[in-house]
This record gives C-alpha cells, sequence and structure tokens, in this order.
C-alpha cells in the first residue's frame, strides 16, 4: 500500500475484514461491499488519490482542513463528519485532541487524520478479526462509541486527579500544589472546547431525517450522546471544583502571610521603644544619666527588660496575642 493509505478495508461483501491492496483499491466497486479508507491526509499520494475521486471539492477540502470545529453536516455524497479523540500518543497531552474527518454513504467510508487514534486502531482491528460493523451507520456508531469512551476514561483519571490535589490542600503536603491545579484547569478548559461542539454534531445526526442511521441506531446515539453529555458535567464539575480549590489555596496562603507579616509588626512594637531608649542614652554628650555609675547598665537592661514585660501584658490584655 502507497504511503499516506493507512487503512483500505472491506466491511463488508465476501471478503469482509480484508485489507485492500493500492491496485485493488483503484479497481474496487460497490458490489464488492462497503469500504473504509483511512488517510494521513499530509501525504502526497494521500491527497493525490482525494483529488482523483468524484467528489466536490468542497468535500474534500473538509477532508484535507487541518484546524477543525466537531459538526455533522449532511451531504449530496452522504454525511461530513468533523469528531475529536484523545491524544493517547507516546509523549503527548491526552488533552491535545485528535481531529478525524469522515465522509460517510451507503457504499463508501473516507476518514482522515494526521496523528494517529488508538480508537480508529481499534476498530481496524475488530474490523479484521470480521467482528466489525457491517454498515455505515454501524461504523459511525462503533468510531464514535470509541471515541466517547476514551474520553469518559480520560475525565475519570481528572476527577482522580482533582480528589488527590482536594486531600493535598487539607492535609498540606505538598507545596506546589498551585501549580498543578492550575495545569488540571487548562486542561479541562482544553477539553471543554471540543466536547461541547461533538454534543451538537451527535445531536445534529440523532435529529436529522436525511442521516445514514436508521431508527434503532439513533436511539443507540442517543446513549452516547447521553454519555457524552455527563463527560462534560464532570467536566464542569471538576473545573468548579479546581477553581474552588485554588480559592481556598490562595485564601489560605493569604492567611499564612498576613501571620507573618502580624508576627512581624508586634516584633517591630515591642523593639520600637527599646530603640527609642538605647538611641537617646548612646548621643555622644554630656548629661546622660549614669554615665559615672558602675550599676547603670545593669539598671538600664532592667528597665528594658520590664519594658517587654509590660507590653506583652498589654498585648495579651487587647488580644492581640
Amino acid at each position: 500500500m502507497r504511503k499516506g493509505f493507512i487503512y483500505c478495508l472491506l466491511l463488508s461483501g465476501e471478503r469482509a475484514g480484508s485489507l485492500l491492496s493500492f491496485e485493488e483499491l483503484q479497481a474496487w466497486t460497490p458490489e464488492q461491499g462497503l469500504l473504509w479508507v483511512h488517510l494521513n491526509y499530509e501525504e502526497t499520494h494521500a491527497r493525490e488519490w482525494l483529488y482523483g475521486q468524484t467528489l466536490p471539492r468542497l468535500e474534500i477540502d473538509a477532508l484535507l482542513t487541518r484546524d477543525t470545529r466537531p459538526r455533522a453536516i449532511v451531504t449530496e455524497q452522504g454525511m461530513l463528519l468533523a469528531l475529536r479523540g484523545v491524544n493517547l500518543n507516546p509523549d503527548a497531552d491526552p488533552e491535545d485532541m485528535v481531529a478525524l474527518r469522515l465522509l460517510a454513504s451507503e457504499t463508501r467510508i473516507i476518514s482522515t487524520s494526521r496523528r494517529s487514534l488508538h480508537s480508529v486502531k481499534e476498530l481496524a482491528d475488530k474490523i479484521m478479526l470480521r467482528q466489525g460493523p457491517k454498515t455505515t451507520g454501524e461504523f459511525i456508531l462503533e468510531i464514535c462509541d470509541r471515541l466517547t469512551l476514551r474520553k469518559t476514561e480520560f475525565i475519570a483519571k481528572l476527577d482522580d486527579k482533582m480528589d488527590e490535589l482536594e486531600e493535598l490542600l487539607v492535609s498540606g503536603g505538598k507545596q506546589d500544589l498551585r501549580s498543578d491545579i492550575a495545569e488540571l484547569r487548562r486542561q479541562t478548559v482544553a477539553l471543554r472546547r471540543y466536547l461541547a461542539p461533538q454534543r451538537e454534531a451527535f445531536a445534529a445526526m440523532q435529529t436529522d431525517e436525511d442521516t445514514l442511521l436508521n431508527h434503532h441506531e439513533q436511539m443507540r446515539l442517543r446513549e452516547i450522546r447521553d454519555r457524552l453529555v455527563r463527560a462534560i458535567e464532570d467536566l464542569e464539575a471538576i473545573r468548579d471544583r479546581a477553581n474552588v480549590t485554588q480559592e481556598e489555596l490562595l485564601s489560605r496562603q493569604s492567611e499564612e502571610l498576613n501571620q507573618r507579616l502580624y508576627f512581624l509588626s508586634l516584633v517591630t512594637a515591642v523593639f520600637l521603644p527599646l530603640g527609642f531608649l538605647t538611641g537617646l542614652l548612646g548621643v555622644n554628650i554630656g548629661g546622660i544619666p549614669g554615665a559615672n555609675t558602675d550599676w547603670a547598665f545593669a539598671a538600664f537592661c532592667g528597665l528594658l527588660i520590664l519594658l517587654v514585660a509590660v507590653q506583652l501584658l498589654l498585648f495579651y490584655r487587647k488580644r492581640w496575642l
């Protein structure tokens, strides 16, 4: 198979589950069964093949565009879908979601992406075992279900992380909570950006009369959409908890700072009169009391200690200590 062609599979027919060579792909006819072609749209061969198909230019551009927003549109060729999946590739941020574009009809499904998706790989493996979907509607449901499952699993991990951060805040066992909470909030914002439009895309597929899904498949899609809605609600709850936790953390840090400043203010108040007296008696002019008396220094130190004791007693009575 040429570079850029990730999967060329027959979903139905006598050769269901078979991988097609490029020559077999070129000779494919709808009578052979439902065809699924998955492409890396950045590869030249894949783009040339797409431009060689009898597809409207607008739909080809939609399959090749780099930046997409989740949506579902009914077209003359069938249905155009733009979906997002959690990025589980090595050294990647899961919230950096991978775009998947599909152009589906009754006889052929063309999908494109730049980065690999575990959901797509799992579905391809299932098809090659002859356990995959046989119709376009089943294929759409399967890919939507797997993408949603990955999202709910990742959001569950975020929820566990949020529980851990809340426990650390209560126990005070970690000092860099602020950066961890900020990172969690960033992840929730990035996920929320694509989950809400994907929910609307599922709703459009569910309600459109010209969709490729039959009544039973629309009911299954409703369940998938409900799971996605619950995941979005959980994500929003995590975001709100992160906001509350961050506010509590800032409040505690502010309280600790105020306590330190309060202590320093008390120390300053205690030593202020002492500094005044020692400064006054330290001037080099005549007439300083006790300058020629041996016990004057001891008496002066006793006076200072008495003054500190009186101040502390006064602070205690006024409940400043």
